[in-house]
Order: structure tokens, then C-alpha cells, then sequence
């Protein structure tokens, strides 16, 4: 396939950026979206000129770090998918397509595609945590039940792997989506209700101390997630965080 990329280009936080277009010749439909890309960028070096920056690790689908806005969708045109997972069969021969980062006041460029999002990380620092005295004994995990429903809803909100598709998804720029599912995958287990209060309160603190915005319910966090979040979580989130405030006064 012969493509034109339409790619945003950005020195650093504090540059203006803009959209750069590069042609790329036979492309296998069998390539990965981030193999694409590093067509692009053997071209780029090759030619003397500087490669497009953008995040990857796993490339497997779990780190979430390869996170793009192409053709105006978090991850690209299919469902339940990060860009990693995304293949060039999802295109066609002569397509232009748009790759951008991630736009959100809180997730700030660092160059080119790659944004900062340390501000999940310092949710989660926040309370999305248990603490466990270590001192003496400490009972075995196993060893206190947990009904299946309940643990089959915190391993389905575990499953949310940080990427921030809700946040870039969302025309609030809202982070409800990822918090509350990392308040849930701890809300519903019997280790996590000790904190409850203290963690749910903190967490959405934290969150808003960030400057992401509020959830106005639209629902698009939750069709373009790669890990389906249900938007089940936000309504947990929200009762957990009245029934602590009301305890707090």
C-alpha cells in the first residue's frame, strides 16, 4: 500500500506544532500501525532527518503506552484494540491518514506524539493502593472469601491499562473513566474497604487537582477504550464518593 501520513510534529512542550505530511511506499497490510511507523522513521534517518517521536514498550497490547489519535479515534478505526494491536488492513491503498497525540490540558506534549501522563500516575499514588502492615502476622489473601460477582468486577476494572484513550476521547477531557475504575478494582474486594473512604476521596482530589474535566455521561471513554471499561465504574466511583463524604463531615 502507498500512503500519505499526516503526522503532528512537535519540538517540545513549549513549541508550536503543526501537521507534517510524509508519503510511505509499500506498506504490507500484515504490518503493525507502529511497524508503519518505523518505516517512516528508517526513512526519516536515512534521508538525514528527524524521526517522529512516539511511545511503545509491550507492543503486545498491555503497557498502553502507544497511545495516538489516527483519523480522529483514540487507537485507531477498530474496537477493543491499542494502536500496537492495530493492523494496516484496517486502511486502504491511497489513504491519507491523521496521527496525533493525545489532546488534553493534563496530558501535555513532550514531542511530536508522546504526551506526559504522569498525572494518572499521581492518582494513583493518591490511594489506588492497599496498605498492609507487614509487622507480625499477615493473613494469606486466599484466606478471606470474596463472592464471584464481586471479583469478576474488579478484575474486569483492573483490567484498564492507563493508556488515557478516555481522557482523549472525551470532549471534557475527563479522567473519571480511568479513576474509577482503579477505585473499583479496589472498592469491590474486602482488602480494599478499609480505605475506601479515605482512598475514593483522595483519588478524585487528585483528579481534579490535575485539571481533567467532569463526566458529562456521552460514553464515548467507554467505546473507545482497548479494554471495554464499562461506564458501571463511574456510578461505583460516584457512590463511593458521596457515602465518604457524608461520612467525613
Amino acid at each position: 500500500m502507498d500512503l500519505t501520513l499526516k503526522i503532528w510534529r512537535q519540538k517540545n512542550a513549549k513549541a508550536k506544532g503543526t501537521m507534517e505530511t510524509y508519503p510511505v511506499k509499500d506498506i504490507s497490510e500484515d504490518m503493525s500501525f507502529l511497524e508503519m511507523l518505523d518505516v517512516l522513521n528508517e526513512q526519516l534517518i536515512n534521508d538525514g532527518k528527524e524521526p517522529v517521536a512516539f511511545d511503545h514498550d509491550c507492543r503486545e497490547g498491555i503497557c498502553g503506552m502507544c497511545s495516538l489519535y489516527i483519523n480522529g479515534q483514540a487507537h485507531g478505526p477498530d474496537r477493543e484494540i491499542t494502536t500496537c494491536q492495530l493492523h494496516m488492513r484496517s486502511f486502504k491503498d491511497g489513504d491519507t491518514i491523521f496521527i496525533e497525540p493525545w489532546r488534553a490540558a493534563a496530558f501535555p506534549v513532550v514531542k511530536d506524539l508522546v504526551v506526559d501522563r504522569s498525572s494518572f500516575d499521581r492518582i494513583m499514588n493518591a490511594g489506588g493502593f492497599v496498605s498492609v502492615n507487614t509487622s507480625g502476622n499477615t493473613i494469606d489473601a486466599n484466606a478471606i472469601p470474596v463472592p464471584k460477582p464481586d471479583a469478576d468486577k474488579a478484575f474486569d476494572a483492573a483490567t484498564c491499562i492507563g493508556c488515557g484513550a478516555c481522557v482523549a476521547s472525551c470532549k471534557n477531557a475527563s479522567a473519571m473513566l480511568f479513576t474509577s475504575a482503579k477505585v473499583s478494582q479496589l472498592a469491590l474486594l474486602p482488602q480494599g474497604k478499609v480505605e475506601a473512604h479515605e482512598r475514593v476521596l483522595n483519588m478524585v482530589s487528585q483528579m481534579d487537582e490535575e485539571g481533567f474535566g467532569n463526566c458529562t455521561n456521552t460514553g464515548a471513554c467507554e467505546v473507545e477504550c482497548p479494554k471495554g471499561i464499562s461506564l458501571e465504574n463511574i456510578a461505583r466511583m460516584n457512590r463511593e464518593y458521596l457515602s465518604a463524604s457524608m461520612v467525613s463531615e
